[in-house]
């Protein structure tokens, strides 16, 4: 049996996203949306969706298996809490909180009504991020010591209540959290220290971008670097280890690698760079150095929303765990305590 899924806030990622991945599939039903913003309200009708007038009626439904939180950030806690107080499953867009304190909350109330709560962390499936973790694991570039994963733009920050500090805006929690959970499924090792600088361009409120150095026990150098004023923009993932070097260029590119087949070349001719001659940073030879690509993997997003109907039923533990959530969160508040300070923060993992 179909479960019947309400999204509250019908909005960008509502109805975007939510709508479009759930509608006329075989394991939801959409039984309506709820939504403040009256032209929200018009379109789902248009669309011939049932809307609920209020949070209340979402709450007394009795046939809601399920909620999807879609509403700005601030909000998501209180909405949550009532929710799964009221016997339903929920789904809660990222970021879930603005705290760990908040979200253990949120978590608590979880397990005292006996209901899932899973944080929709979609980019765990963008293809780039899967070959570049693939990557990482099966040691074809060696020993990997540094990842730079960047996202860059030009329009500055999107939407609106996203400018504002009240509601959770900024870059940080906009695609940082994504950024940071996709770092922290690759490197499996303690992080040793958080350093973050933010950029206050085109306002002082919140960050309009972000870069992020995490230091990690197992020697790995973690860069994340988002900027929402790259006119030109710069490799969304590159990757260096022992023997080899990985970059993707672009989110759907094929990923170029170069392996190092041995270290010693016989004869290095030195190349003009600039003014002067260089043998140090003179390209290899195609004997010592083999140059492939990798094609991206095929990847379905619809697996989070298949994961959420085998949990609720009891066939399968949640894909997006609490503490891999929480992690995040406090890696979040480690780098907003290093911008505060203008220096590198010594980071706990148990806290």
């Amino acid at each position: 049996m179909k479960k019947r899924l309400c999204i509250i806030g019908f909005g960008g990622m509502g109805y975007g996203f939510h709508y479009h991945q759930t509608v006329d599939h075989d394991l939801i039903e959409l039984a309506g949306i709820y939504d403040i913003a009256e032209s929200r309200v018009e379109k789902a009708k248009k669309k011939g969706i049932y809307t609920y007038s209020s949070l209340e009626e979402v709450l007394n439904d009795k046939t809601v298996d399920l909620v999807t939180i879609a509403t700005p950030n601030d909000s998501h806690l209180e909405i949550a809490v009532k929710c799964l107080e009221a016997g339903k499953n929920v789904i809660c867009e990222k970021p879930v909180t603005m705290s760990c304190a908040e979200y253990r909350i949120m978590v608590d109330a979880a397990k005292k009504a006996g209901k899932m709560l899973m944080v929709h962390q979609n980019r765990r499936w963008d293809a780039d991020y899967l070959a570049m973790k693939k990557i990482y694991e099966s040691g074809e570039i060696g020993t990997v010591f540094n990842i730079e994963s960047r996202v860059h733009g030009s329009r500055g920050i999107p939407g609106d209540w996203r400018k504002e500090k009240i509601h959770g805006g900024g870059m940080l929690y906009d695609w940082g959290v994504h950024l940071i959970d996709q770092i922290l499924q690759m490197v499996d090792s303690k992080i040793e220290t958080v350093y973050c600088r933010m950029s206050h361009i085109t306002n002082d409120e919140v960050d309009d971008g972000f870069k992020l150095e995490m230091h990690f026990e197992n020697g790995v150098d973690a860069l994340i670097d988002l900027g929402t004023l790259n006119f030109i923009s710069m490799p969304r993932f590159y990757m260096q280890g022992t023997t080899g070097t990985a970059i993707l260029k672009d989110w759907s590119d094929n990923i170029q690698v170069g392996s190092c087949r041995e270290w010693y070349e016989k004869e290095v001719k030195p190349v003009l760079a600039g003014s002067g001659l260089t043998k140090t940073m003179a390209p290899r030879d195609d004997v010592t150095l083999e140059e492939y690509e990798i094609e991206l993997p095929k990847s379905d997003v619809y697996d989070f929303y298949r994961n959420a109907v085998d949990v609720i039923e009891g066939k399968a533990d949640q894909f997006i765990k609490h503490e891999e959530v929480m992690r995040v969160l406090k890696v979040i508040e480690a780098s907003f305590e290093s911008d505060r300070l203008g220096m590198p923060v010594a980071f706990k993992e148990d806290c």
